[in-house]
C-alpha cells in the first residue's frame, strides 16, 4: 500500500499537467483569434506610444 501513497502525487501532477497543455493547445487559434491578436496589437501600439511620448519629453 505505500506504492499508492508514493505514486498518487506523481500521478495527479502529470493528470492535471496533460490537462492544462491540451487546454492551452485548444485555445490556440479558432474563432477569437483575430479578436485576442488584435487586442494585444492595440496593447503593443499603446505601449510603444507611451514609450515614444516619454523619450520625446526626456530629450
Amino acid at each position: 500500500m505505500d506504492y499508492v501513497s508514493a505514486l498518487l502525487p506523481p500521478v495527479v501532477m502529470a493528470v492535471f499537467f496533460t490537462a492544462l497543455i491540451v487546454t492551452i493547445v485548444k485555445s490556440q487559434g479558432g474563432a477569437n483569434k483575430a479578436k485576442e491578436d488584435a487586442a494585444v496589437d492595440a496593447a503593443l501600439a499603446r505601449a510603444e506610444s507611451t514609450r515614444q511620448a516619454s523619450r520625446d519629453t526626456d530629450a
